[in-house]
C-alpha cells in the first residue's frame, strides 16, 4: 500500500495539483496510488506531507516545534526542501515533507521526488517510460534548494501551425477545435516539470490568441505559470490576429487594431 499524501485544502491550487500527480506517478512507478488526504491520521506507519510555508498547518506546526528546518525557505523564491522525519507526530511513524517558500516552490519539490522515482518530466510529451518498481524507499535526507539563478524560465510555443495546434484540434482537444486549456494544462504542467515558471502563448493566424478563450488563463493561474509573449512584445499584442492588416498596409504608424 502506498503512503498517504497529505495537503491543506487551503493551499494553493497548483499544490493540490502537483500532489495528485505525484500520487498518479507513484501508480506509474509501483502500480499503488497514494491517496490524497486533508488530515493526518494516528497509526499511519508512513505519511507525505506536501505544502506551502503559511499555508499548511502541519508543516508550520512542525516548523513552530522545532521537528522541520525551514530556515532556508524564509523569504525564499521558489525554493523548497525535502525533508524526513522521526515520528513527528503521535502515532506516526515517519514523515516525507515537501515544504516550499511558495507555491512554485513546493511544485519543485514535488516533481524533483517524482522525477528521483523515475518519471520523466517528458514522460508524457515524449512517451518515455516508466521503470517499474515493487516498492519505493528513501534514504534519510534533508536538503534545501536554492532559489533559481534565472528569475524566469520557459517555453514559447512557436512555428505552432504544423504540429501542436492541428494536433489539438484533431485529437486532444476536438471540442475546442485549437490550442485550448485543456492543451495549456499539459504545457503548463511540462514547464512545471522542467522548474519553470513563464510561457508564452502560441501567437501565428493557425491558434487562437490565448486570452480569446477565457479558460486558459485560468488554467495558467492553477499551476503558478507567469504569462508572457514572445518577440511581437514590443508592438503590445499576443497574436498576429490582432493586427489590423489593412492600417499596416497603408503604413499607418499605429499597426495596432487593439491594446
Amino acid at each position: 500500500m502506498a503512503a498517504d499524501v497529505y495537503i491543506d485544502p487551503a493551499d494553493h491550487e497548483v499544490v493540490k495539483i502537483t500532489a495528485g500527480l505525484l500520487a498518479e506517478d507513484i501508480e506509474r512507478v509501483t502500480g499503488k496510488k497514494s491517496r490524497l488526504e486533508h488530515s493526518v491520521k494516528t497509526g499511519s506507519p508512513v505519511v507525505v506531507i506536501i505544502g506551502t510555508v503559511g499555508k499548511n498547518r502541519w508543516i508550520d506546526k512542525l516548523a513552530e516545534e522545532g521537528k522541520l528546518d525551514i530556515t532556508a525557505l524564509t523569504n525564499g523564491w521558489e525554493q523548497y526542501s525535502i525533508q524526513t522525519l522521526d515520528h513527528p507526530a503521535e502515532g506516526v511513524e515517519k514523515a516525507l515533507v515537501i515544504a516550499g517558500s511558495d507555491r512554485r516552490g513546493t511544485a519543485y519539490g514535488v516533481f524533483t521526488l517524482s522525477e528521483a522515482i523515475g518519471v520523466s518530466p517528458l514522460y508524457w510529451w515524449s512517451d518515455i517510460p516508466v521503470k517499474k518498481q515493487e516498492s519505493l524507499y528513501l534514504d534519510p535526507v534533508t536538503y534545501s534548494s536554492k532559489a533559481p539563478s534565472i528569475k524566469y524560465r520557459g517555453i514559447f510555443i512557436n512555428d505552432e501551425g504544423w504540429g501542436i495546434t492541428p494536433w489539438a484540434a484533431r485529437t486532444f482537444e476536438p471540442e475546442v477545435g485549437n490550442i485550448g486549456p485543456k492543451t495549456y494544462a499539459k504545457v503548463c504542467e511540462l514547464i512545471l516539470r522542467m522548474k519553470g515558471n513563464m510561457l508564452a502563448p502560441a501567437m501565428h493566424p493557425a491558434s487562437t490568441a490565448f486570452n480569446v478563450n477565457p479558460d486558459n488563463k485560468i488554467v495558467a493561474d492553477k499551476y503558478a505559470i507567469v504569462m508572457t509573449s514572445s518577440h511581437c512584445e514590443p508592438l503590445l499584442y499576443n497574436n498576429t490576429t490582432e493586427w489590423d492588416k489593412k492600417l499596416w498596409a497603408s503604413g499607418t504608424t499605429s499597426p495596432i487594431k487593439r491594446v
